[in-house]
């Protein structure tokens, strides 16, 4: 993960370096502001001229670390001091201990009026998990790890500009996803009587939600002089419950930042998140272990975030228009209903461009 960072650091400033060397004219001709697109980590924030395409690529890392009930961190000796909901054995023998989960976003955008923007968006990821294994009489016995990997679900949305002019620009979000990612993804894992069945993974491990889910929201944004801000306001709301059994949590999510340019291709920007997810509506059968993730309650909670971003086009030349975006974001608040993990750091990239 220190070696993501510090690469993605060094890329960054060299794309800051050649862009703020640029020459002055050059960029105030090219009729371009790095901060006309939020912070790379928040989707569907700006709409296109009649005409216009635009593709994107995102890579995100994401990782948890650590286990957590409400506000207070758990040790391993806490996690299976506690109950099991499948009854034998009585208790959790399970541990998770930390998720890396690889995100690879590819995007498209097309603008069929000024007031319509259309967007599609699809999602590779590579997740792993690794766990600890307890005896009945409270001894780890080994780690395992499970990985999974696959499309997951697809994004359809269509963005409806509500007002603009010179500063201000607002606009309904108004999307469906579609259930293309596994929720019956399996792997082998390490039981508390040593043996090593290939099992159906937790919630947590699958792809999709296996739903058609809405996707409602509206989002403001401004831009003065070598100022930028806005606010975002997302939903995903599950309609009905899976062919399994159950309905992921429904999800509420809002988004603030701001933006100051420190040249007319660059721009840094600050983002706060807060989030409310609800447990999991039903129970998947074919997922009973004692391990937290199979309990569809340990799902959900209230989660605040904090980012840091730096934003960069490339003014002229053969590269002019295409965008290059880094973000990081940092966990300031969790309250899970827990046990479960909690964020660890986030990294995000990205590059995208119109035409």
């Amino acid at each position: 993960m220190k070696k993501l960072l510090l690469s993605c650091a060094i890329a960054g400033s060299l794309i800051t370096s050649t862009a703020v060397k640029a020459d002055s004219v050059h960029l105030n001709q090219s009729g371009l502001r790095a901060d006309s697109h939020a912070p790379i980590g928040v989707m569907g924030e700006h709409m296109h001229d009649k005409g216009e395409w635009m593709v994107s690529y995102r890579f995100m890392r994401m990782n948890m670390e650590g286990n957590r009930d409400g506000t207070d961190d758990l040790s391993n000796e806490e996690v299976i001091a506690t109950a099991n909901r499948f009854g034998a054995p009585a208790n959790l023998r399970v541990v998770p201990e930390q998720m890396a989960t690889d995100m690879h976003m590819i995007g498209g955008m097309y603008a069929p009026t000024d007031n319509l923007t259309l967007m599609l968006m699809g999602m590779y990821i590579d997740r792993e998990m690794d766990h600890s294994t307890y005896n009945m009489g409270g001894a780890k016995i080994g780690e395992f790890t499970t990985n999974v990997r696959g499309w997951r679900d697809t994004k359809a949305s269509g963005l409806v500009r509500l007002y603009k002019d010179d500063t201000h620009h607002v606009h309904l979000n108004a999307g469906i996803s579609l259930p293309t990612g596994s929720i019956s993804k399996r792997d082998t894992v390490l039981a508390p009587n040593g043996a090593t069945p290939e099992l159906r993974l937790p919630y947590a491990m699958q792809l999709g939600t296996g739903t058609y889910d809405l996707l409602p929201g509206i989002t403001y944004t401004g831009t003065k002089n070598q100022y930028g801000w806005g606010a975002q306001y997302m939903a995903t709301m599950h309609l009905g419950r899976n062919d399994e059994g159950y309905s992921r949590g429904d999800k509420h999510q809002i988004n603030a930042w701001g933006s100051y340019t420190i040249a007319p291709a660059v721009s840094v920007s600050g983002r706060l998140t807060a989030e409310t997810e609800s447990k999991i509506d039903g129970i998947d059968s074919e997922i009973a272990a004692p391990v937290q993730t199979a309990d569809p309650d340990n799902y959900g909670g209230k989660r605040v975030s904090a980012s840091l971003g730096l934003n960069t086009v490339v003014p002229t030349g053969a590269l002019k228009g295409h965008r290059f975006s880094t973000e990081i974001t940092a966990p300031l608040y969790h309250n899970l209903n827990g046990p479960q993990m909690k964020r660890d750091y986030a990294l995000t990239v990205g590059w995208s461009k119109a035409f």
